[in-house]
């Protein structure tokens, strides 16, 4: 089964035993998501939920006047959906590919039914959606406390975590309105990156070229998150 596509490029698909890969597996379709698509609107139900794999979700807080204002990253690490085996079945918040890419889509129905087995599934899910809180929350903390540049710097690490290379497409209004600043503002701060010589950045695509000097300049908020989702998502059940 380790075809250019598989379901188990998803990390949590992957750990699902094989008695339950096999009932998701004819139900799960492969779609490719393009960058801006929106998966999710906010006060909408979902019909569907997203396994990313080579892909990344922003998930984005939207005001009225319709600023936004990112407050977390999905990758092949996660699922595009929790609201719908969480009972809410809608959510203020908008989906909105950062990164495009591929994902295995799955009918909500039918991922409820698999959560209410009580299933390995349903396991990963409610850890996967704690990694997730403190990603919010740390996010909500960052924002306030810490400077453009670390924040930049914790976006860059966070967005190449979920990416099978050391290369992002993305503008500079984007990244300002994933964080919620002015154009620029990101345009100051990658611009320091790219003159200390971490980053490349030229019409559109940002490669990573020293994340070793990334990580000594982002705030304690980026390894507060991997901690956690290292912790939370080893995927070992307890016997």
């Amino acid at each position: 089964m380790a075809s250019q596509h598989d379901p188990r490029q998803n990390h949590l698909l992957a750990a699902l035993p094989r008695d339950e890969c096999q009932r998701l597996a004819p139900h799960l379709e492969r779609v490719e998501l393009t960058l801006g698509e929106s998966l999710v609107e906010s006060g909408k139900v979902m019909r569907h939920v997203y396994f990313p794999t080579d892909c990344i979700v922003s998930l984005l807080c939207v005001m009225e006047d319709g600023d936004s204002t990112e407050i977390a990253v999905v990758g092949a690490e996660g699922i595009v959906g929790i609201s719908l085996f969480m009972g809410g079945e809608t959510t203020p918040s908008r989906a909105v590919v950062q990164s495009a890419g591929g994902a295995y889509r799955l009918k909500g129905q039918l991922l409820k039914d698999e959560f209410d087995r009580a299933s390995t599934l349903q396991y990963l899910l409610l850890r996967y959606t704690q990694a997730l809180i403190t990603q919010m929350a740390q996010t909500a903390v960052c924002n306030r406390h810490h400077s453009l540049d670390q924040q930049l710097c914790r976006w860059l690490l966070l967005s190449l975590d979920r990416l099978p290379s050391n290369e992002l497409v993305m503008t500079q209004e984007l990244i300002a309105n994933m964080l919620g600043v002015r154009r620029e503002g990101v345009t100051e701060s990658a611009g320091k990156l790219q003159k200390a010589g971490l980053i490349a950045y030229h019409r559109g695509r940002i490669s990573i070229l020293d994340r070793p000097g990334l990580e000594a300049r982002v705030c304690e908020c980026y390894a507060v998150v991997k901690k956690e989702y290292d912790r939370l998502l080893s995927y070992h059940r307890p016997g």
